[in-house]
């Protein structure tokens, strides 16, 4: 039996909800998507739903061109009956909105978290991308991708390893290359393209003028409110500094301070470094090379000594190791 024939014998109804991660990525949109057609080849319908904001150019590019229909919660009415799949993401993550209805199944490829809640569960901790876990499901199940699933799916790959060079396993590199013949170029060059807006550049500035370094770390506070795209974004673009392997940069938004962590150096893994740097005030969590976290109901005018209290927590753990 197939992964994909498993979670199939446990869903009951006819109808499922797929749920990504509140502010769902490439990787989120093409793996739900890629689900979807799978439920609808065999006789399930579905609905791709998230909690969040998706502020990120390209990927809401992604939506538009690759016919990715989904919905936020606000605009569903979900009942305790309702039976919910969750995609790259997990139960419980500070990411996850905890919709009504029950979540049955996950599929995964962050750190194994408590699947005791789920009927079915799929959660590869040492692949690079969701993508690549549905597309496997198609191969298995011998079910045919079409031009603009493949796109998806490769895209999908290409953004959350980093062009193949981020937490990237074997199967990533073969399921890319498969995936490769089958895409629409033109799209994907549309895609790499259009990363950023003219306004993120003020983001780009204040973190310039805010980067402080200290052995291999990289600090910065990129202002209020920046959307998650952007923090991600500019935590990737400070790890490139020669003299950066771990960096931080974090934006007070939502109530709260939002992290995001960058690793280049193997005895720094973010996830680890993010939960136990947040300890007693907020999570994190993700991949030991990509990670992030969340302070949750922060005062502002907290911000500033919280900041330092995780930046010296963080410091302390990256010299001890």
């Amino acid at each position: 039996m197939t992964r994909l024939q498993e979670l199939l014998q446990n869903i009951k109804g006819t109808h499922v909800y797929i749920q990504t991660h509140n502010y769902p990525d490439p990787d989120a949109l093409a793996s739900a998507k890629g689900l979807q057609h799978l439920m609808k080849c065999n006789g399930i319908a579905s609905t791709i739903c998230y909690k969040g904001h998706i502020d990120k150019f390209n990927t809401l590019q992604m939506i538009e061109l690759l016919n990715i229909e989904i919905h936020a919660e606000r605009e569903l009415s979900l009942t305790d009956a309702d039976e919910i799949i969750l995609v790259d993401c997990q139960k419980g993550n500070n990411n996850v909105k905890d919709f009504i209805g029950t979540e049955i199944a996950c599929i995964d490829h962050h750190k194994l978290q408590s699947v005791d809640c789920y009927r079915f569960y799929d959660i590869r901790s040492n692949l690079g991308s969701c993508s690549t876990i549905i597309t496997t499901y198609f191969n298995e199940n011998d079910v045919c991708l079409t031009k603009e699933l493949a796109t998806l799916l490769l895209y999908g790959i290409k953004m959350d390893t980093a062009n193949l060079t981020r937490s990237v396993n074997d199967l990533d590199v073969d399921i890319f290359s498969q995936l490769f013949k089958l895409a629409d170029k033109e799209i994907l060059a549309s895609l790499e393209s259009s990363s950023i807006k003219l306004t993120d550049l003020n983001a780009y500035a204040k973190a310039i003028e805010d980067l402080r370094v200290y052995n291999e770390v990289g600090f910065a506070n990129i202002g209020n409110d920046c959307s998650e795209a952007i923090i991600g974004t500019l935590s990737d673009f400070i790890l490139t500094l020669n003299e950066v392997h771990f960096s931080m940069v974090y934006s007070y938004r939502a109530g709260g301070l939002k992290f995001s962590v960058r690793s280049d150096n193997p005895k720094f893994d973010g996830a680890k470094i993010m939960k136990e740097a947040l300890k007693d005030y907020g999570d994190g969590g993700g991949h030991a090379r990509m990670a992030a976290g969340f302070i949750p109901n922060l005062p502002y005018d907290e911000v500033s000594g919280m900041a330092s209290l995780i930046e010296d927590r963080i410091l302390d753990i990256v010299t001890a190791l």
